[in-house]
């Protein structure tokens, strides 16, 4: 993997990759958020994405990138579901190989999507396994490459892509945003969106939102270094569940964004709710946190065009049914 640093011009490419194989998803607005915050909402529903998140759009980028002998070895690598959906989809429209490593705990709806695309599934224990250094191993035995769910600089470009929408569909509206929510696991989405506000949107404050006991970023911004989470932390939102932020997002994000916002499980649910009731989406945990963040306050939106990412919606139908039920 290359250390090199994305730039915002490599996400202007990415769109322009992608945008073959990937949704344009839609800018959504609806009155009552707009009466709740007090501000203009403008929402960005990446479950209506290809494989149900924005990672499509990283691993499409990356895979595309690959040159032939790469794509013949085939790709690796970790994740808790939307990553490794997005990477098996990736592979089977190139008609590459790929091996997905996931955790035992990993929901049961994102192990059969990954399944669905024709990807081969090694499982590991969330707790006691160091997933970089497994992809490195699995990769190693079989000669194929590792596309990692976010530290990775086409990951990132492509990712990116979802703000560069967003901004365009915004304009295109007569706005422009002051300000930008992410959900935040490993950094890779927000550094994709900051990279893509720096030259399409440069006025934009970009936040990383995070659930309570996952707060690498917010911490890490804080203290100027890469700090890690000690993994003992509410688990609902299993998208966000990253130890510590990768060092290339860090270092694409640190002189970048905003800071960082933490929101508790209840405050998920009832965005969750929310979004399913009043703006017909559904949303996972962890692709509900920059919502979450913004209808309980905590970033103001008053008299403000905030732009709102809701990151995937591969939910586990029990969750659903407990956030519907809060």
């Amino acid at each position: 993997m290359s250390g090199t640093l994305p730039t915002p011009d490599d996400v202007r490419a990415a769109a322009a990759r992608i945008a073959p194989h990937i949704v344009r998803t839609p800018m959504l607005r609806h009155r009552l958020l707009d009466e709740l915050t007090g501000g203009t909402i403008l929402v960005k529903p990446e479950p209506l994405q290809r494989t149900g998140s924005f990672k499509l759009r990283g691993a499409t980028n990356a895979a595309l990138k690959l040159d032939p002998a790469q794509r013949a070895a085939g790709v690796v690598t970790h994740s808790s579901g939307n990553h490794g959906q997005a990477t098996a989809c990736a592979a089977a429209m190139l008609g590459m190989p790929a091996l997905i490593a996931m955790p035992a705990d990993a929901p049961a709806i994102k192990v059969e999507s990954t399944k669905r695309w024709g990807a081969e599934i090694t499982f590991f224990d969330r707790k006691t396994t160091d997933r970089e250094t497994l992809a490195e191993t699995l990769a190693a035995q079989r000669g194929g490459v590792v596309l990692p769910p976010f530290d990775h600089p086409d990951v990132i470009a492509g990712q990116g892509t979802l703000a560069l929408e967003l901004f365009e569909d915004a304009a295109a509206a007569g706005l422009s945003l002051d300000a930008l929510a992410v959900c935040t696991g490993g950094g890779g989405l927000i550094a994709g969106c900051a990279l893509a506000a720096e030259t399409a949107s440069p006025a934009t404050q970009v936040w990383a939102v995070e659930p309570e006991g996952w707060d690498d970023t917010k911490r890490s911004l804080e203290a100027g270094a890469r700090i890690a989470n000690d993994g003992q932390g509410e688990t609902i939102c299993d998208a966000l569940l990253s130890m510590r932020p990768g060092a290339i997002t860090f270092a694409v994000n640190q002189p970048r964004l905003a800071g960082g916002l933490v929101v508790t499980r209840a405050e998920v649910f009832r965005a969750m709710r929310f979004a399913f009731e009043h703006l017909k989406v559904v949303a996972e945990p962890g692709g509900a946190v920059a919502l979450a963040a913004l209808l309980a306050g905590k970033l103001d939106a008053k008299g403000k065009t905030v732009g709102v990412v809701i990151s995937g919606g591969n939910v586990d139908p029990a969750v659903f049914a407990q956030a519907l039920a809060a």
